[in-house]
């Protein structure tokens, strides 16, 4: 898999995600949170446009060290050529960031000065 850094330093990643039901379908970029340990953080207005099913609450520990319980929903992403069920966070923010979860057993490799990105 292959992507880019963009003129302002972000790692990116093209992602393909579903609704579980098939109803809805999006292609979008992705960032690098590799201080995230989930699996993806959605914007909620991607989750609302997709429809995605609510799923478990999870408790989750902030960059400032304060918990809180967030509410997950169900998505099928496309994971190295396969539909992989996962576990998807909504926020308030504007960017989806991918994280360490799906890295897992992958190697990330960012050349900054190329503005190129591989997970492997």
């Amino acid at each position: 898999m292959t992507g880019s850094v963009d003129e302002s330093g972000r790692a990116l990643v093209r992602i393909q995600l579903k609704n579980p039901t098939g109803a809805t379908e999006a292609e979008l970029d992705a960032w690098i949170d590799t201080g995230f340990t989930g699996e993806l953080v959605l914007p909620r207005q991607q989750v609302t446009s997709l429809g995605l099913p609510l799923g478990p609450t999870v408790r989750a520990r902030l960059a400032n060290g304060s918990d809180m319980q967030l509410d997950t929903y169900t998505c099928l992403l496309e994971w190295f050529d396969e539909w992989r069920r996962i576990e998807v966070v909504a926020n308030q923010g504007q960017h989806p960031l991918l994280g360490v979860g799906l890295l897992l057993d992958h190697v990330l490799h960012i050349d900054y000065r190329a503005k190129t990105l591989t997970v492997g």
